[in-house]
């Protein structure tokens, strides 16, 4: 078996943290007995491109437990942790090609060492693998059932390829289910990015200045966490009714050019380029702290920072400090990259639970569906959303309300 890790040495400590969290997952480990059993993925090559956490091995171990001959790489080069890597080739035979702090050539080159197993379903995380395929690989596409996406920025992307004609299979978009994007985007990353700019900084969040760049479901939880340890929460957006959302939740608004003049920590969550541009670097406070929390290190503009810097140097694991002419000195974490990762472990194991229930039920959707669903962007039906609440619900011993037969006859008619 091909493989590309660090160390293979490290695969027993990793094992030891990847049951730790599958014990946090229990509505993937019910799916992952179900794929025993029924073998959807049997006679199909997986190509798999996201963040190889424990999280991900879990995902990963439950797919192959389903029949799936896969190939597993990075969607991030600082995201990778590896003692999991190693462990997943170790212990259940899965070929890897991730290493933490892999440059950018190794990182599209496990790319590409994964469609050249020829993949025939791809489960992506930022759409590297789908415009991979699409960019290098077009004598493939027509191999290719489909795909899984699990974030906002990899949607957005799929949506311009489908939009220009470009995209060639189905894609379903996870991160548009509700049971990802309402609690993997807004308590998943509240508390991990948080808990990534505590990691690196050691700053005491209360009595700070946090501004929060966007107010998605991403942008909802950095906020409400902030504020939760007892920071003045500023919020900066370009969508007027995100805009209005955020000062009726009681958050101050206002341009970022006039954020970047009294904030102490920044947290970029837009999914766009230079959200963080040199104009609002000119004006920052001595010992502004910046942190990404979106997918792609380009939220904040460090080829400005670097041109406007005098000197350069790290200050803490994972804190690059730049200090400018007027002797200001700033801030970044992570390298632009997301800092929930590359700081911290990335998102809890049980509300990942949730995100890799949904990967892990879309791939079985395009494996029954995929012949009759046209090219472009889905969703997966309401039902499994419903059903993927059912399950976490009754792992946590909650029960709810249903309908009597009465009300539904009720709701159902226009009649008084």
């Amino acid at each position: 078996m091909k493989y590309d890790v660090k160390d293979i040495a490290l695969a027993d400590a990793g094992a030891k943290r990847i049951e730790w969290d599958a014990r946090q997952m229990p509505v993937l480990q019910s799916i992952k007995e179900r794929f025993v059993e029924e073998q959807p993925f049997k006679g199909f090559r997986v190509g798999i491109c996201l963040h190889i956490s424990t999280k991900t091995a879990n995902l990963a171990i439950a797919v192959k437990a389903g029949g799936a001959d896969l190939m597993v790489c990075a969607s991030n080069p600082l995201s990778t942790q590896d003692d999991v890597a190693a462990s997943l080739v170790k212990h259940h035979d899965i070929p890897m090609f991730a290493i933490r702090g892999e440059n950018e050539e190794t990182f599209k080159q496990h790319l590409r060492t994964v469609m050249e197993a020829r993949p025939m379903l791809l489960m992506d995380d930022g759409a590297d693998l789908v415009t991979t395929a699409h960019l290098e690989y077009q004598d493939q596409l027509d191999e290719i059932i489909g795909a899984t996406e699990e974030t906002t920025t990899g949607v957005i992307r799929l949506r311009s390829m489908a939009k220009n004609g470009d995209l060639t299979f189905p894609v379903v978009a996870v991160n548009e289910s509700d049971t990802k994007h309402l609690f993997d985007n807004r308590f998943g990353t509240g508390q991990s990015a948080l808990d990534g700019i505590i990691r690196a900084t050691n700053v005491l969040m209360a009595g700070k200045v946090v501004v929060v760049c966007g107010y998605g479901w991403c942008g909802r939880g950095v906020a409400s966490r902030a504020r939760g340890l007892g920071a003045d929460v500023v919020v900066t957006e370009v969508n007027p009714i995100q805009a209005l959302e955020a000062v009726m939740e009681g958050y101050r608004v206002m341009p970022m050019i006039e954020a970047a003049k009294v904030g102490g920590i920044f947290v970029t969550v837009t999914g766009n380029r230079r959200v963080i541009n040199r104009e609002h670097l000119k004006v920052m406070k001595d010992e502004a702290i910046m942190a990404n929390a979106g997918h792609f290190d380009v939220e904040i503009d460090l080829v400005a920072l670097k041109e406007m810097a005098v000197h350069t140097q790290p200050r803490r694991p994972h804190v690059q400090e730049f200090t400018l002419p007027d002797r200001r000195r700033l801030y970044v974490l992570g390298e632009g990259r997301l800092v929930n990762l590359v700081a911290g472990e990335g998102h809890p194991a049980a509300v990942m639970d949730l995100s890799f229930a949904n990967q892990a039920l879309a791939a079985e959707y395009l494996v029954h569906h995929h012949k009759t669903l046209n090219v472009g962007v889905h969703t997966l039906p309401h039902d499994i959303d419903e059903n993927i609440a059912r399950l976490k619900l009754s792992s946590m011993g909650i029960k709810y309300d249903a309908l009597t037969s009465d009300q539904e006859d009720y709701l159902a008619s226009w009649r008084p």
